[in-house]
Order: structure tokens, then C-alpha cells, then sequence
């Protein structure tokens, strides 16, 4: 009796695709965006370091040259105070061996010119010595110049050094907060000190306003704020962006909060950050994109 079975068959399940997800290109894009950020800022302080050490070059040698040309000078005329002294110690002494062979009143004439010659003599040492004390602290003085020249060099370079420093950390600490287009990430300043940050990197163009409630919007850079209202105890507000010619509300918007919108004027989003809400007042900046060429 012969036995007829069946082999179960093998069962391969295949896996859905997998959906895309767009976080991962959104922060490819915001990485790209932060390391682009940090080749300009360093490309513009290699620049500035640049032009920094081509003034101070410039500097250097044009105190060098002027030394030069004083020490030149002053050897110069020392030289013909010499010659001077020369001249008159060789008339001295022909008047001197004349006055010894001469008698009377020839000879007392020839001592007189003897003593004349004593005189002018005497005066151009003194002339020569005053000459010489001249030159010593005028190049003490230009060898003081010097030293301070290179003690601001030093402090310049201390505070470039410093500047740097700070602007660095600050950069780092920058927030990035995602605004109400597209979920489209931006750096943000949430005071002064931020936003000169955020400046340094050439990026955007920056607007600080302060806009009070009142019936007519308030211009701020190429477009138009109404506030309609602000609450400073929930640090919430209101208002009416006129751009475009189009009038678009934010309505209870937070401080320190991207809010965003698109222009004719450009392909990246305008920028409204609030960073401080008083009674019927608000405080910020408008952030723009540096390129205009139209979306």
C-alpha cells in the first residue's frame, strides 16, 4: 500500500515598500545649509585677516622709511656742521701762526680775528651738540612710535582673536526652529548679540523694527506690519503682513517664532521673528533672502 502525500510549499512574504520620509531630506539640507554657513564665515575672516596684516605691513614700512630719511637727514647735516668746524679750526689756525710773526697793531688785529674765529668755533659745537641731542630724541621718539605701533598690533590681534572667539561660540548656539512654510528650518536671533551673529554670516538681509498698535501699517524693509494685537503675558500676538499687495494674517503667534511667507520677489521664504512683546507693542526683525530674482 503505496502512501500519496503532499510537500508544503515554501511561503515568501514581501515586505511593502517603505514610504519616504521627508526628515531625512530636510536635514540633509539643514546640514548643508550649516556647514555652507561655516565655509563664508571663515572664508570672511580669512579676508579680513588678509587685509589686516597688509595694513600693518604698510604701516611698519612706512615708519621704516621715515626713520630713513630722518637718519639721513640728520647725518647730512651733521656732516656739514663738521665740515664748517673744519673750515673754521684751519682759518684759526693760519691766523694763529700769523699772529705769532706779526707785531703791533697788526698783530693785535690778527688776534682779534683769532678770537672771532674762537667764537664762531665755540658756537658751532654747541650748534653740532644741539644737532646730535636732536637727532637722539627724535629717534627715540620714532623708536616709541614703533613700539607702540606694534603694542596695537598685538592688542588688535588679541581682540580680532577674542571677537572671533565669541562670534564662533555664539554661531554654535544658534537655534534652529522650523516656521509655519513647508516646515522649512532657519536659524534664529533671539537678541542683539544673535542677530549681529547672523549678520556675520552674509546670509540674509536683517530688519529690526519696533512696531507700536495703531491704524496705519508700519514700514519694514519692502513690506508693510499692522499689529492687532499683542499680549505680553502669554507673549503671544497678531498681526497684518501687507506684501505684494496682499494683505495676510499671523494670527497668535509666539515670541522667538519664525513666521514665514513667500514673496513674488523671491524663491526662499520671508522671515517675521518676534523677540519681545510689550503692551501694544512688538519688538524684532524682518529676515530676507539676500537673492531677488523672483520665484
Amino acid at each position: 500500500m503505496s502512501e500519496t502525500g503532499s510537500t508544503p510549499r515554501a511561503t515568501y512574504i514581501i515586505p511593502p515598500p517603505s514610504t519616504p520620509s521627508w526628515k531625512t531630506p530636510a536635514l540633509i539640507g539643514a546640514l548643508l545649509l550649516l556647514a555652507a554657513s561655516n565655509i563664508y564665515f571663515y572664508t570672511q575672516l580669512e579676508h579680513l585677516r588678509t587685509d589686516f596684516r597688509n595694513e600693518i605691513s604698510k604701516m611698519n614700512d612706512n615708519v621704516a622709511q621715515q626713520l630713513g630719511v630722518l637718519r639721513e637727514e640728520s647725518n647730512e647735516s651733521v656732516r656739514s656742521s663738521r665740515k664748517t668746524i673744519d673750515t673754521l679750526q684751519q682759518q684759526l689756525e693760519r691766523q694763529r701762526a700769523r699772529a705769532s710773526q706779526e707785531v703791533g697793531a697788526a698783530k693785535a688785529e690778527t688776534e682779534k680775528t683769532i678770537a672771532s674765529l674762537e667764537q664762531s668755533v665755540a658756537a658751532e659745537q654747541q650748534k653740532q651738540a644741539q644737532l646730535l641731542t636732536q637727532v637722539k630724541q627724535t629717534a627715540d621718539t620714532t623708536s616709541t612710535k614703533v613700539d607702540s605701533v606694534q603694542t596695537e598690533v598685538g592688542s588688535v590681534k588679541t581682540d580680532l582673536g577674542s571677537t572671533k572667539s565669541e562670534l564662533e561660540n555664539t554661531i554654535a548656539n544658534l537655534k534652529r526652529v522650523a516656521g509655519d512654510v513647508d516646515n522649512h528650518g532657519s536659524l534664529i536671533a533671539t537678541n542683539g548679540k544673535e542677530l549681529a551673529a547672523l549678520r556675520a554670516l552674509g546670509e540674509r538681509n536683517y530688519f529690526e523694527f519696533t512696531v507700536p498698535k495703531a491704524k496705519a501699517p508700519q514700514r519694514v524693509g519692502d513690506i508693510s506690519i499692522l499689529l492687532k494685537k499683542a499680549d505680553p503675558r502669554k507673549n503671544r500676538y497678531t498681526i497684518e503682513v501687507n506684501a505684494d499687495d496682499k494683505l495676510v494674517e499671523k494670527k497668535d503667534r509666539g515670541i522667538n517664532e519664525p513666521v514665514q511667507f513667500y514673496t513674488s520677489k523671491a524663491k526662499q521664504p520671508y522671515e517675521i521673528v518676534v523677540n519681545e512683546i510689550r503692551k501694544d507693542t512688538i519688538v524684532g526683525y524682518l529676515s530676507t533672502p539676500k537673492v531677488q530674482n523672483g520665484r
